[in-house]
């Protein structure tokens, strides 16, 4: 299991900061949206030349060729994981994945990963406001089996999944989950969490963890805690 912190800021100097102060502790870090946004690859370096590695988190969904072309841009730029949203469908994951593949032939390529349903969303919104009428399980079990169909290395979902999807889809298929807390922790947004000791004993590969984090007096003592917490 690897502690995944996130990036979640608008400019450079306070991902710098918590980069410097976490050294030796974590060595991977997510940049989502609001940071490539404002910064593209530069924060993607910054992230590098610190001697960590990158989870891209950009959750691309378009049409598969767009996706595709722009999967083939990432790979190239030495990235550890970066993912789609799998409600794109399989064609898309799979003209993804074909382009990574090629793209890195002959060298490390980055785990691609396929998002489920985001951690904000509970089971009463999924048909009220997405008209999705499966239960919130079936239709994660549903769309983590097209990522596996198309070839992805894992999905991206709520830890209160976990545990399940590594029932189905065995130990080599890699799952990350957002949505760690602490149990101190106000859940914010989030409505589908766990704390990371529950988290890893449902099977988790990889914890992405943010505010409880970003958010501390002490960063690197919220992190040494849930080190210490999983140890």
């Amino acid at each position: 299991m690897s502690l995944i912190v996130a990036l979640d800021f608008p400019e450079l100097e306070p991902c710098r900061k918590l980069l410097g102060e976490l050294k030796d502790l974590v060595k991977i870090y997510k940049i989502g949206t609001e940071l490539f946004t404002a910064h593209g690859w530069e924060a993607v370096e910054l992230v590098h030349k610190a001697g960590a590695q990158v989870f891209l988190d950009l959750k691309l969904h378009d049409i598969p060729t767009t996706v595709a072309k722009t999967a083939r841009v990432i790979a190239k730029r030495g990235v550890f994981m970066f993912n789609v949203h799998t409600l794109g469908g399989l064609q898309m994951m799979r003209e993804a994945k074909q382009a990574v593949d090629e793209e890195c032939r002959g060298k490390a390529r980055p785990l691609l990963l396929g998002v489920t349903i985001l951690t904000s969303h509970e089971e009463k919104t999924l048909e009220s406001e997405l008209g999705i009428k499966r239960s919130l399980k079936d239709q994660v079990l549903h769309l983590a089996g097209l990522a596996k169909e198309a070839g992805l290395d894992g999905v991206i979902s709520s830890p209160e999944e976990t545990e399940f999807l590594r029932r189905a889809f065995g130990k080599g298929f890699v799952l990350v989950t957002p949505g760690i807390r602490l149990p101190e922790s106000d859940k914010n947004d989030q409505k589908r969490t766990l704390t990371p000791q529950d988290a890893l004993r449902r099977g988790a590969d990889y914890l992405v963890v943010g505010r409880p984090v970003t958010g501390a007096a002490s960063p690197r003592l919220a992190v040494s805690q849930i080190l210490q917490s999983l140890a």
